[in-house]
């Protein structure tokens, strides 16, 4: 993944075409960008960011922010209720105590992937064999 101005892309390589291509993932409106190398792939990313920004001043119109720091979500009611109690025992408000929970759940899954990317590399790397 990669980051500009709060914008983050998603990039993938179609190894046919031999060539990287991306999209904003953090955002309703559609930003693209591709390049065949890791330096043209940055490039155009930021010119598409810059891009779009552009566009929606030219237009008068507020670009679609990557995130405003809320969502709704829906839970059955008894899920509330535990959640609510064990906000209230952890002595947090229940916007606090979710909001730990998520970055808990994050952390964990950010670890677990950078194990497996380790992992992966690895197995490609492989152990060497010795030629006589």
């Amino acid at each position: 993944m990669m980051e500009y101005k709060g914008y983050i892309g998603k990039v993938e390589f179609d190894d046919e075409a031999g060539i990287f291509h991306g999209e904003v993932i953090n955002t309703r409106d559609v930003i693209t960008f591709q390049g065949k190398s890791v330096a043209e792939l940055k490039k155009a990313f930021q010119e598409s960011v810059d891009d779009y920004l552009a566009f929606c001043a030219s237009r008068g119109e507020e670009p679609d922010k990557p995130f405003s720091g809320q969502f709704v979500t829906r839970i059955p009611p008894e899920l509330h209720r535990q959640v609510n109690l064990a906000a209230s025992l952890s002595g947090k408000s229940l916007n606090a105590w979710v909001a730990d929970q998520l970055k808990a759940a994050v952390a964990r899954i950010g670890m677990a992937g950078a194990r497996k990317a380790k992992s992966a590399a690895k197995r490609r790397s492989g152990p060497r064999e010795k030629h006589a």
